[in-house]
């Protein structure tokens, strides 16, 4: 029990003891010292006790079981009814020897014997005075053993201090009596009338809640007052986890009152809203029915949302589930189930608006018009899953706008970028609390209609964690044979999206899961031109910017040569989302102008343009190979085409091979490709194996912060060695890209298209590429290859004659 006074130490001894029974169980100071004073006798029987120890002074009552001990109370009780009384060490033994007990006990006096219905003895024990045990003397029948008077010491002029120490330990035992619902009242009343402080430590030291050890600890304490600091002590502990215990069980208490008082409340208010007519869960309930008359579902769909309406109508509205039950018969009636924006045919304005609103592109507007007019031929098909693929900039999230307006449908837009759960995309099971649809699902609802126009944008920007991989359940949604029995884990009805028109938007291929990319048709939208970023900027950006930031052509004049610097000097990128935020730069600072009242001219000259923007910057410019050993590559960045330059040097060494500039294990690989077939055809160079071995040969690719990898500076590689070995230099305004063999084929890489415009923007002339990527130039608009010479080769033994100069 938690309490310090055990409820069954508090017995009624009224029905077993009349009023001859010669004793009083609260005893004076006067009675105290002559049991004080009485002689303790050499040799006593000793009562072995078990779970409890017995004070001086205390009436305790036992019940005796062990046969040893019943012999022993029934010859005691014939003659002076004075025993031994003292604590096992160990509860469990059943049959305790001399070595068992401890060593301090209690002189005790029979006052009752008594024979209970059940055949077992009680025997009530009022203790005397301490003793100690001193020698063993026999076992049989019963234990007996030499003692001695406990060296007691005692107090006999209380003062102040102590008196206060015991009307301290007195409030501190009514306090739990008063705290404890187990302990009668009568307790109070008994420590109340106690004069004696010696008694006073006995009977609460005899009646609160401890274990043997400690009571016996109890017992040992010599003097009173060590005794009762110890008491007090335990006191004061207990009364705190006592207080904590009624604070937690008071809480609990409270909280369960109140759901009571909540439901009554509820209930009541039910009925009296019930008799008015006016109950507004019952009204909600009747509007959810009366609108799923108009919805145009299936049988299925409509079964499924009665029974769902039925099971809220029957919960209990301040639970935590009729709030998740509401908003899934709420989702049901908002999906738009069978509805349809109707596409609009007319291919001629199609193609305006999509020419009006991204200048290029073609290939992407050219498969959206394709799809239109085989819509229009067949009336119902399919839609496509279409995949933009290209850089950062280049149009391919604001293409999605301009398709929707083009066909007449609804648009929405879902970023993937940084997506790492799965319930995102197909939602949370209604088992969980604060369940939701996926956002699939969420943006038809948003949509209203079943054939948006859906933008995935950054598809290849998708993660993976524990909580499932997004782009698995993507697999299901983009797949044109299973996505017309989509099935989201809340709504746990299938749902068609097939009528959708799906396009997703990525930078790289390579991240995204090649079961996901096997699924869309990809189209690639490369880099702009000089020239198409000039138009796209006169045309699209410049006015956007002059109506975000509140001016006219009136304020401010942009020249394309104006614009045409700031794309050449200013930016190096292949979309226009930097040049977008430069002109929004200039137009600015012409606000700033007109704000201060400050005096300008409209048009801003190249002079202006430098003190806005800053010194203008010319990278990735073609620099003249005027030493041999120093070639121009062509490279594919995330952002488009970049040049770079490979350079060799030769030291007199031993034939090592030095590679520096953080390149990738590709791009090394290329280089010792390069070596090992050129000393396998020294003759191409005019030297011997043995002179080339007798050269250490260091390969660099400037900008060394800078990553770079892949297979396609093999040529650029293979000619620099060349050129080095052969003291040739390489031809001017000449860059190349291609992956070799160790055979000294070409063999074809990709990115040609954002290749040739870096080349463009560095002035590069003429272009050794592999004569397999011809058919990529092909593809190419004209207006891109103006002013370039191509050499389309097959051999490396072809390069070189065609890049070495005699």
């Amino acid at each position: 029990m938690s309490d310090f006074f055990a409820e069954s130490d508090w017995l009624d001894f009224s029905n077993v003891v009349d009023q001859e029974t010669e004793f009083i169980p609260l005893i004076s100071p006067e009675e105290e010292d002559r049991m004080n004073t009485e002689e303790v006798p050499e040799k006593l029987s000793i009562l072995p006790l078990r779970n409890n120890v017995l004070f001086p002074g205390v009436v305790m009552p036992i019940t005796v079981g062990r046969d040893k001990s019943i012999k022993l109370i029934q010859d005691a009780y014939k003659g002076n009814k004075i025993i031994g009384v003292v604590s096992q060490k160990d509860s469990s033994i059943e049959e305790p020897v001399y070595e068992d007990l401890y060593s301090v006990g209690t002189v005790a006096q029979i006052v009752r014997l008594l024979k209970m219905p059940d055949g077992s003895s009680t025997v009530i024990l009022q203790g005397k005075k301490r003793m100690n045990l001193v020698g063993f003397v026999q076992s049989e029948p019963y234990l007996i053993a030499n003692v001695k008077p406990f060296n007691d010491k005692r107090e006999k002029n209380l003062s102040k201090e102590s008196h206060a120490l015991f009307d301290s330990l007195k409030d501190m035992a009514l306090s739990i009596i008063k705290q404890s619902p187990n302990i009668p009242s009568e307790a109070s009343f008994a420590i109340k009338n106690i004069e004696s402080p010696t008694f006073l430590v006995n009977f609460i030291s005899s009646h609160m809640q401890a274990d043997v050890v400690d009571k016996q600890k109890m017992l040992e304490e010599t003097g009173v007052m060590e005794r009762a600091n110890s008491l007090l002590k335990h006191l004061d502990k207990e009364l705190q986890i006592l207080k904590l215990k009624n604070d937690i069980q008071s809480r609990v208490r409270v909280d369960i009152d109140q759901q009571q008082k909540e439901y009554f409340l509820h209930q009541q208010m039910k009925e009296i809203q019930n008799e008015l007519g006016e109950n507004p869960v019952q009204q909600e309930i009747n509007e959810l029915r009366l609108n799923a008359k108009n919805k145009k579902w299936v049988d299925k769909v409509d079964k499924t949302f009665h029974k769902e309406v039925d099971k809220l109508e029957r919960m209990n509205p301040s639970g935590a589930e009729y709030g998740i039950q509401l908003n899934y018969c709420q989702l049901l009636l908002d999906l738009p189930w069978g509805e349809f924006t109707k596409d609009k045919f007319n291919l001629k304005r199609a193609q305006r608006i999509l020419d009006r609103d991204h200048f290029g592109l073609e290939k992407v507007k050219q498969r959206i018009i394709e799809y239109l007019a085989v819509l229009k031929l067949k009336g119902d098909m399919k839609s496509p899953i279409l995949c933009l693929y290209g850089p950062p900039g280049v149009g391919k999230t604001s293409l999605g706008k301009s398709v929707a307006e083009a066909i007449g449908r609804e648009y929405v837009r879902m970023s993937l970028g940084g997506l790492h759960d799965e319930s995102e995309v197909r939602g949370h099971r209604k088992t969980y609390i604060g369940a939701m649809p996926g956002r699939i699902i969420s943006n038809i609802k948003k949509a209203g209609k079943s054939n948006p126009v859906f933008v995935l944008d950054e598809i290849d920007k998708v993660g993976r964690s524990n909580h499932g991989d997004p782009s698995s359940a993507l697999l299901e949604v983009l797949d044109p044979e299973q996505n017309d029995t989509f099935q989201d884990n809340f709504v746990d009805i299938e749902y068609d999206l097939s009528k959708v028109l799906f396009i997703a938007t990525a930078n790289e291929l390579s991240t995204i899961q090649p079961a996901l990319r096997d699924r869309m048709e990809i189209i690639e939208i490369n880099g702009y031109t000089i020239e198409e970023k000039l138009e796209i900027a006169r045309k699209h950006l410049v006015p956007k910017q002059l109506r975000d930031l509140g001016l006219t052509n009136t304020q401010i004049k942009l020249s394309k040569l104006l614009i045409e610097k700031i794309i050449s000097s200013y930016t190096n990128e292949s979309g226009v989302r930097g040049l977008e935020k430069l002109i929004a730069k200039v137009i600015r600072n012409r606000a700033k102008q007109i704000a201060f009242n400050e005096k300008f001219k409209a048009k801003i000259d190249i002079a202006e343009l430098a003190k806005i923007l800053g010194p203008a910057f010319d990278r990735n410019k073609y620099k003249n190979n005027d030493v041999p050993g120093v070639v121009t590559g062509l490279a594919w960045t995330r952002t488009g085409g970049d040049i770079l330059f490979i350079e060799t040097s030769l030291t007199k060494g031993k034939g090592k091979l030095t590679l520096t500039g953080n390149l990738g294990d590709v791009m090394k690989e290329s280089a010792i490709l390069a070596l090992e077939f050129l000393k396998s055809n020294h003759d191409v160079l005019g030297m011997t194996q043995e002179e080339m071995d007798g050269f250490n040969v260091h390969v660099h690719v400037p900008e060394g912060a800078t990553p770079k990898d892949g297979p396609s500076a093999g040529v650029s590689m293979l000619t620099a060695l060349a050129s080095v070995f052969s003291k040739r230099k390489v031809k001017k305004f000449l860059a190349m890209t291609g992956e070799i063999t160790l055979r000294g084929e070409v063999l074809a890489v990709g990115g040609i298209k954002e290749k040739i415009l870096a080349a463009k923007r560095a002035g590069i002339k003429e272009i050794v590429l592999p004569a397999s990527n011809k058919k990529d130039i092909d593809d190419i608009n004209p207006l891109y290859l103006e002013g370039l010479k191509f050499h389309f080769l097959k051999t490396m033994k072809e390069v070189l004659a065609v890049s070495l100069l005699k």
